[in-house]
């Protein structure tokens, strides 16, 4: 029903990931494929192509449904549907990137106002940008920048506009981020005429919740554990959830069943506090998916 396109390139191997959280299989012949077909009757096919090509494509109707970032969308000012925004980057930080202003360390430059009229700016967002700095009224040369963007300060070009995760590569080239033009998420786009479409429509809501209900479950687990009655209250003072435990009587009235969801980030340091508080039988219980 559905054509769906991914982004290749940095985001690919997240993408690929989620969709297999998510129970949306994306099958290829090989690595190489740019094309495939989905375990899923709702999707008639999905391909792979660069994140900045994807907003018009999907705005044109060659797909019905895509990933990109929100900078390629404002980029090539594509109109498209925005089903939801989906909180993951190639390094899962925070789950967005940033569109920077850099320059080189040596430069004496701290903000952007102390950008010179006339100054050389190397860049793949050449629209972001342009109105970036009409905006804050400094007439400057943009050059389109085809990779190793970090590479041309301060012989080439005299600062760049760039996407970073960390800012970790801009800084390994002697770079310093002045400015943040842009916080990007990646998001699910939609073609508006399939958007508005019913049948279509309901197909990408529903896996949507697939999709969201993975990303939820990301760094999350199921904790089961048992606890006498006089050492309830101090458990669950003691015991996250996502609103609040499930408690359940065992068939030994004495005893209490509990389940909750916490961040297995604090399971290593949780499990010994619960146990030198009463609980029992304790089991840490992975998750594929938390639909809310």
């Amino acid at each position: 029903m559905l054509k769906l396109v991914i982004p290749k390139g940095s985001l690919e191997a997240q993408t690929l990931a989620l969709f297999e959280a998510a129970d949306i299989r994306l099958v290829r012949g090989s690595d190489r494929d740019y094309h495939g077909k989905v375990d899923d009757p709702r999707i008639q096919e999905f391909s792979l192509l660069r994140p900045q090509e994807i907003p018009r494509y999907v705005e044109d109707g060659f797909f019905d449904l895509g990933l990109t970032g929100l900078d390629w969308v404002l980029e090539t000012k594509a109109t498209v549907a925005t089903v939801a925004e989906l909180p993951y980057s190639k390094a899962y930080v925070g789950g967005r990137v940033r569109i920077v202003v850099a320059v080189s360390e040596a430069s004496g430059i701290n903000e952007p106002h102390q950008i010179k009229p006339d100054s050389r700016i190397s860049t793949e967002y050449v629209e972001l940008t342009r109105r970036y700095f009409e905006e804050i009224g400094i007439p400057v040369k943009i050059f389109l920048s085809y990779g190793a963007t970090e590479a041309k300060v301060p012989t080439i070009v005299d600062a760049v506009v760039e996407v970073t995760d960390t800012g970790s590569t801009l800084r390994r080239h002697g770079l310093k981020v002045i400015h943040t033009i842009l916080e990007s998420p990646t998001l699910l786009i939609a073609n508006p005429a399939a958007y508005a479409d019913p049948a279509k429509r309901q197909a990408i809501e529903e896996l949507k919740i697939l999709i969201m209900g993975a990303i939820n479950a990301r760094g999350k687990v199921l904790m089961k554990l048992n606890v006498p009655g006089q050492y309830l209250q101090a458990v669950l003072d003691a015991l996250p959830s996502m609103r609040a435990p499930t408690v359940s009587k065992l068939a030994d009235q004495t005893f209490y069943a509990l389940e909750t969801v916490v961040e297995r980030k604090i399971v290593n340091v949780l499990i010994p506090r619960l146990k030198a508080i009463g609980a029992s039988d304790i089991l840490e219980l992975p998750i594929t998916k938390i639909v809310e």
